[in-house]
């Protein structure tokens, strides 16, 4: 009798071993989520502020048509890519697409800026240069909520990944979660956007 007393309350605190490993699994999981969000609420932000920014410019870039029409493709792609990041936040695949389409959109938007500093009437318009401030302030608030993200994604994958954890988060099929990699200004070249 004492023999099964013991087997059961064995059997209770693995469950709630069980069950905290969970709960801690999913509280991981749910954290680089909401980071995700915060990454998607400023690209948003810094997608809708480009056409306003390429509108400005059009007016003195007439010769520059083939500069314009690049950001906007790669606006177009960036878009895209965070539509299938939000599908799937964490996701291997749509984390590569969408930092692949964010460097190429930070290449355009550095060719504009670098093409912008040409035309000394553009660099003074009051608006080119509250949009360049606005899009700036967006860039750095991108790579604080990037760090983040990636921050939440390294603390989930580790608490997947280590004993006795991942045996519950096999169990779960709890995937491992991407961080999400753009190229760093150093290496692409920031976009320039004094005036």
């Amino acid at each position: 009798m004492t023999m099964l007393v013991v087997l059961a309350v064995l059997a209770v605190l693995a469950a709630f071993w069980a069950v905290g490993i969970y709960n801690g699994l999913v509280t991981a999981r749910n954290a680089f989520k909401n980071a995700f969000a915060q990454i998607d609420v400023q690209l948003t932000r810094r997608y809708d502020l480009i056409p306003n920014l390429v509108e400005v410019a059009k007016a003195y870039l007439k010769h520059e048509r083939e500069t314009l029409e690049a950001v906007t493709r790669a606006r177009a792609a960036a878009v895209s890519g965070l539509a299938a990041a939000k599908a799937a936040p964490g996701d291997a695949a749509a984390m590569s697409q969408l930092g692949s389409a964010e460097t190429g959109l930070a290449g355009a938007l550095s060719r504009l800026m670098m093409v912008a500093e040409s035309y000394p009437d553009l660099k003074a318009n009051q608006n080119m240069m509250q949009l360049t401030e606005e899009l700036t302030s967006t860039e750095n608030r991108i790579a604080f909520a990037r760090q983040a993200y990636n921050d939440s994604v390294m603390a989930y994958n580790n608490k997947r990944e280590v004993f006795p954890s991942n045996i519950v988060a096999g169990m779960f099929n709890f995937a491992p979660a991407a961080l999400l990699e753009i190229d760093e200004p150093a290496k692409r070249g920031a976009p320039k956007v004094a005036f």
